[in-house]
């Protein structure tokens, strides 16, 4: 059976939260895409001649899923091609929505997956701390400071305004931003409040027109000129310091990316209508701002974006299911990234050799037997050098399995010889490897080296009346000192050279042999069974002795 991974480029979804303003801005970000594509849409795919610092920067609000593994991902492979570093940052400033052991979990699923951080939590570094909530400080220094450039203002306004004000612009039909009221109050005014305790925001004043900026992966991007209402003023400028102190993530994200010295972002299709506002932010700073490249979403066969219903389960499902991580992450950098290998299968340490910036533009469609395609493949390099802790773990989980109270084959022992099955498990896994996808269905694949089989105590896979049960007494002459493939090969062949048939007659041969030394009618090698349950299980099941 062949596997096709389907790859469907599409322009940018919405995620299922946007809100009325972002959705306006989508839109006709999206046409400037494609009014733009023929002229100055060319993307810089090239690598960038000085190592990269990148980051992955997630919130501990929900644990590690397939499509921010691969944010991670892309920019672990990007710093490392590079001889650059990459940055692990939590952004927890969300308490009321932090998940208890998300952080944790977040920490063990990267490394699980190999993507060890240069710098971060638990790892340290120049530029710490590396959460956020330990960084408000920073963030009111900064939100200050555009406070005093004249570049962000004081915001007195009340929940109830600010509501009242966005139901107002929503029965208009427009887009519920803010009408800068508290802009206008004088700066020693605005002092003399925030001194008094009184409860305000920082926004930033946006600029009429927001900045060009270059996508590494759509090209140029001309943000289309907002357009007003005859009565109503509006303007976006994003909060960026809340009346708890707390920072935005606008403002954070800048922030910690500038003084982390970030010279590449990638990150989600999602994030490229806010990706605007942080330029302006970096202009506002004076600063010089990352170069950015926005994937495309993960979405299902109907365009959906994926959920839990459709395969978007954290990375601890693909664990139970005993996915190597060589393998999940082989599929996850496939996921929107080309290559010109001849082969898909590539270990972490390939991917950071052949890793370029040739990411598709628009989604991507997820089609999960790959996955599996993949699983086999990687399964067959564990198995090749015969040793290694990354065969061992497979012996280790069937031999749990096989072993277990509960186990399915209780007479395992009676064809193993020994209680301790490692080295026969070790046997079939080398064997049949390119068919291993996880213990359990490798267990019941070949259920029948676990399960005392006898001589037609299945159907007859031949006519009664054939000579090729009695031939088969030929394997019995077969010495335990010559129990080898090559021995065992030569007098198959002599059993169908000794027939009236000849080699004509081969496949019954080899059928009666599959099916009553197996029980099955496919499988593995039979040599390799054969070799498997040694000379003494075979010529039993084939009623020889």
């Amino acid at each position: 059976m062949s596997f096709h991974f389907l790859l469907r480029p599409q322009l940018p979804q919405l995620p299922a939260y946007t809100c009325r303003s972002c959705l306006v801005r989508i839109s006709r970000a999206r046409r400037c895409l494609s009014s733009k594509a023929a002229k100055d849409q060319r993307a810089n795919t090239a690598l960038p001649p000085f190592p990269a610092r990148t980051r992955f920067a997630p919130s501990p609000t929900g644990y590690l899923h397939l499509g921010s593994l691969r944010t991670a991902l892309f920019n672990y492979l990007l710093a490392k091609c590079t001889g650059g570093q990459f940055l692990l940052r939590i952004e927890d400033t969300d308490h009321k929505r932090t998940v208890a052991d998300a952080e944790q979990r977040l920490f063990d699923d990267l490394r699980w997956a190999g993507l060890q951080w240069d710098e971060g939590p638990e790892v340290g570094g120049p530029y710490g701390p590396y959460k956020q909530s330990e960084r408000s400080a920073i963030y009111k220094e900064h939100a200050h400071e555009l406070l005093h450039s004249g570049n962000a203002y004081r915001c007195f306004c009340s929940t109830e305004r600010l509501h009242a004000l966005a139901e107002h612009r929503h029965k208009l039909g427009i887009a519920t931003d803010y009408d800068r009221t508290c802009a206008a109050i004088p700066r020693e005014e605005s002092d003399d409040r925030a001194s008094k305790g009184e409860a305000h925001t920082i926004r930033l004043k946006v600029p009429d027109q927001y900045p060009t900026y270059r996508d590494l992966i759509y090209g140029t991007f001309h943000p289309l000129k907002r357009r007003g209402h005859v009565t109503e003023s509006a303007f976006e400028d994003p909060i960026l310091l809340k009346s708890d102190g707390l920072p935005t993530y606008h403002l954070a994200n800048v922030v910690d990316d500038h003084l982390m010295k970030i010279t590449h972002v990638i990150r989600g299709s999602e994030w490229m209508p806010s990706t605007p506002k942080h330029i302006a932010m970096y202009q506002a700073f004076g600063w010089e701002p990352p170069e950015f490249a926005h994937v495309g979403l993960l979405v299902d066969e109907h365009g959906n974006k994926l959920s839990k219903r459709n395969f978007d389960t954290d990375i601890a499902a693909f664990k139970e299911m005993e996915v190597f991580p060589e393998t999940l992450t082989n599929f996850a950098a496939l996921l929107g990234w080309s290559h010109k290998e001849k082969s898909d299968v590539m270990d972490l340490k390939t991917l950071i050799q052949n890793f370029s910036l040739k990411f598709t533009k628009g989604n991507t469609t997820v089609t999960f037997g790959k996955l599996q395609f993949l699983q086999r493949k990687h399964a067959l390099r564990r198995a090749e050098p015969g040793t290694g802790p990354a065969l061992d773990e497979m012996v280790h989980n069937i031999a749990r399995l096989l072993t277990s109270p509960d186990s399915p084959y209780p007479d395992w022992k009676q064809v193993v010889g020994s209680p301790f099955p490692e080295d026969y498990i070790c046997s079939i896994i080398k064997a049949d490897a390119e068919n291993y996808t996880n213990s359990n269905e490798f267990l019941y694949r070949n259920a029948f080296l676990f399960t005392p089989l006898r001589p037609f105590s299945h159907s007859p896979p031949v006519a009664t009346a054939s000579d090729i049960p009695m031939r088969a007494h030929m394997l019995s002459q077969v010495e335990p000192q010559h129990w080898d493939k090559e021995h065992l090969m030569q007098k198959v062949r002599d059993m169908i050279d000794g027939r009236e048939e000849g080699r004509k007659g081969s496949r019954d041969v080899y059928h009666y042999l599959r099916k009553t030394i197996t029980g099955q009618e496919e499988g593995m090698r039979i040599f390799d069974v054969m070799m498997i349950l040694g000379r003494r299980e075979t010529l039993a099941r084939l009623g020889v002795e």
